[in-house]
């Protein structure tokens, strides 16, 4: 990798200028920054810390770090859309470390050998309502469980998971894989659980059953309307029906040309879905271009790779006896539609729509924002008192990785509020980016890949990504950068000619002499991760003889052994 000077030695020139020995000016303290990783999941996972972990073999210590953020580890490590990876410093060194595949594997392990999470905190003698088994309210669940809460789960549907369990294939999130990580969450002492429980009104349910705070993650799982006129009696299907009927074991027959209309993700796995189910051909009607489209670029490549075909800036504006008759648009430069007389039949059996999904709201008695969502305060509090809500239901992205997030903040903030105060968020360090680092010596390391069935052998609803080995685990894990957080590389150490810099021990990091420092910043260039700062040298202080100052090492530092 090519390095400019200036890029090297800003800080050096400008310690030459001021000079160096008695007249230092700076000092290096060590300090932790926020990998672009941590700040990009929504779950609020802390995975350099854990990668740091199962780089080293750890894999237990590694699981029970992430499930502190994350109960679901192997569910996410198949069908989180890892928006980490997408701000991963190693992508402009080579490519991002594939966080997923580690996660998906501590998810596996965890799985086999049975490890669990024992509640340490005692018990609150508080109970709570959540309301929907989805990503939400399993987080939310795990989190109050963690805290001592009594909680009690009751969702409408025959089994927990919401969308989870009902609305991703097999393909992408086999049904066993899920089921054994909602069964750890509701093994939680205090947890129990109620499905085929519908709940009418939360207000209602909170006063009749003694609760002292609800949390409603109810998810959106109403599928969207469009009006097509029909002239005959072809078959039409929601997307979230047909996932919903297809996960639950039922295999509709749907005929041998099959139009999907819509361009989420929810399409691209009903176009899937719908291959696997004996279609010769399925169609995605869409009436944005591609670049506008909501579904993950992954998802589309996927659908695509697999044989489905796709029909951008269209829509379908009839069945009849024919088919289907799809009238082409134009997208105009505010992002509107006008339709074209340009038209064309296509010969399908039936039609699925997947244009969206909303939420049955009815249940709370609480102000709406336009969109037709709950609105809630910062800490997803509703207008009703001890009344939080989180997921799909309050709007924004609807991934399962920021409905966990959601869960996590109530959980944390129905716990602050149950004892009288309000959860104050911990302050975030500066975010590091890659032209921070120092890799002066780093090689290029190319990603693990994960083994997976060949598009053309897609024929049922087996999964279609294997996992990595143990040794791909460790070696993906060993990828990461360390971002802002000290791994005790020891080149701060070596680097420094007046020898200011001692070990302190593993785990411990390092200290730094004033009486030695000339503040020539060489420990700071010699970083390769950023986990030092030269900050000015305090005015009027002087050093004391002897003295190695403060363990400059933050309560945070993590060690990679």
């Amino acid at each position: 990798m090519s390095l400019k000077l200036s890029d090297l030695t800003q800080v050096l020139q400008e310690t030459t200028r001021r000079g160096i020995g008695a007249q230092r000016w700076q000092r290096p303290v060590y300090k932790d920054f926020l990998p672009p990783c941590n700040h990009a999941c929504p779950a609020g996972e802390d995975i350099q810390a854990w990668l740091d972990h199962a780089q080293a073999g750890d894999y237990e210590q590694a699981w029970r770090t992430l499930v502190a953020d994350n109960p679901l580890p192997a569910t996410h490590g198949r069908a989180c859309y890892h928006p980490c990876e997408s701000g991963c410093n190693r992508s402009d060194l080579d490519s991002p470390v594939q966080i997923h595949t580690v996660e998906r594997f501590l998810g596996d392990m965890a799985d086999e050998k049975g490890w669990t999470i024992a509640a340490t905190a005692p018990p609150s003698g508080n109970k709570v309502l959540v309301v929907g088994a989805g990503p939400a309210g399993l987080a939310c669940t795990w989190h109050l469980a963690l805290l001592g809460h009594q909680v009690e789960i009751r969702d409408a549907a025959p089994e927990p998971g919401g969308m989870m369990a009902h609305g991703i294939p097999d393909y992408r999130l086999p049904r066993d894989i899920l089921g054994k990580e909602i069964a750890r969450v509701i093994s939680m002492p205090g947890v129990t659980m109620t499905c085929n429980s519908r709940v009418d009104n939360i207000a209602e349910a909170k006063r009749a059953g003694g609760f002292d705070a609800v949390f409603c993650g109810v998810g959106a799982q109403i599928a969207n309307h469009v009006d097509i006129p029909a002239t005959d009696g072809r078959k039409m299907i929601e997307g979230v029906s047909l996932l919903d009927e297809v996960k639950r074991g039922a295999r509709p027959q749907l005929g041998r040309v099959v139009a999907v209309v819509g361009g989420g993700n929810v399409a691209m796995d009903a176009a899937r879905t719908v291959k696997r189910l004996g279609a010769e051909e399925a169609v995605i009607v869409y009436r944005r271009d591609m670049a506008h489209m909501p579904a993950q670029a992954a998802e589309e490549h996927e659908a695509e790779v697999e044989g489905v075909k796709l029909r951008w800036l269209s829509v379908i504006n009839q069945l009849n006896a024919d088919g289907i008759t799809i009238q082409k648009v134009r997208m105009n430069s505010d992002g509107s539609i006008t339709t074209t007389d340009e038209t064309e039949t296509l010969a399908a059996d039936s039609v699925v729509l997947a244009v969206g999904q909303h939420s049955d709201l009815s249940l709370l008695s609480v102000e709406l924002t336009s969109h037709g969502t709950v609105t809630v305060d910062e800490l997803l509090m509703t207008g009703q008192d001890g009344i939080f809500a989180g997921g799909d239901c309050i709007g924004g992205a609807r991934t399962m990785t920021v409905a966990t997030g959601h869960g996590k903040l109530a959980a944390r903030a129905i716990d602050a509020w149950l004892q009288g105060g309000k959860y104050q968020h911990p302050s975030s360090n500066p975010l590091v980016s890659f032209d921070m680092l120092h890799l002066f010596d780093y090689l290029d390391a190319p990603a693990s890949v994960q083994p997976a069935v060949a598009p053309q052998d897609r024929h049922n609803f087996d999964e279609v990504e294997k996992g990595l080995t143990e040794a791909q685990a460790r070696f993906e894990a060993q990828r990461c950068l360390s971002c802002g957080v000290c791994f005790e590389c020891d080149n701060c150490y070596a680097a420094c000619p007046e020898q200011a810099i001692a070990r302190l021990g593993p785990g411990r990091g390092y200290a730094v002499s004033v009486d030695l420092c000339t503040g020539c910043a060489a420990c700071f260039e010699q970083c390769p991760c950023h986990a030092i700062e030269m900050v000015p040298e305090p005015a009027g202080t002087e050093a004391p003889n002897g003295n190695l100052g403060e363990p400059l090492a933050p309560s945070g530092f993590k060690v990679r052994p």
